[in-house]
């Protein structure tokens, strides 16, 4: 018995799909609604956080693509219309995010053109976990295909990131973001020593009890 191939069933090969074309109105703007949200926000170094917080992770995630120069293009113009919009809301938590996105497409493009196949190191985070040590970064590729794609897509993003990071609105908004939640830390630090204080008292009153 010969078994159809997919080609002669009808099936076509998976492809990408091309992200939804995004109305910035429709973001939310949750870290407003919520301080314990916005104060569990840390705009840290560079890009970190930028794959984990949610929900912003998952609404500005699938816009993030940066295969090539006019992908890049697209895909920073939609991140910078969002980081537009949550700077208007008022929302640093939002646009802080969109920046470490537009930073992110800036440092993995170029990673790609740095490196074929975008591996930059000889072990991967989760090897190092396991087995221990250290790891040891590659050479750098002298040419491969691609490359010069990948570095136009990081110039893309880059010009983009630079106006994020010298916009002076969210500029302003992170100032006003960083003294709330150092006030918010400070605070909670005082709770949270209350509790345990509270909680060393009662133990000693069962002990004595």
């Amino acid at each position: 018995m010969v078994r159809a191939s997919s080609d002669q069933v009808g099936m076509a090969p998976k492809t990408k799909q091309e992200p939804p074309d995004l109305d910035v109105n429709d973001l939310p703007t949750p870290a407003l609604d919520s301080q314990d949200l916005r104060m569990s926000y840390r705009i840290a170094r560079g890009e970190q956080g930028v794959l984990t917080f949610e929900p912003y992770k998952s609404l500005l995630l699938p816009h993030w693509r940066f295969r090539n120069i006019p992908i890049a293009q697209t895909s920073s113009a939609t991140l910078w219309r969002a980081f537009q919009h949550y700077v208007e809301a008022g929302d640093l938590v939002g646009a802080d995010m969109a920046r470490k996105f537009i930073q992110m497409g800036m440092t993995r493009a170029k990673r790609y053109a740095n490196h074929k196949g975008g591996r930059k190191y000889d072990r991967s985070p989760r090897e190092v976990e396991r087995e221990g040590g250290g790891r040891v970064e590659l050479p750098k590729s002298l040419a491969h295909e691609g490359m010069e794609e990948k570095l136009g897509a990081s110039e893309v993003f880059k010009e983009v990131w630079r106006r994020c990071v010298g916009d002076e609105r969210y500029l302003e908004l992170k100032r006003e973001f960083l003294a709330e939640q150092k006030v918010w830390d400070g605070e909670r630090k005082k709770t949270l020593k209350k509790e345990e204080e509270m909680k060393v008292v009662k133990d000693e009153e069962v002990d004595d009890g």
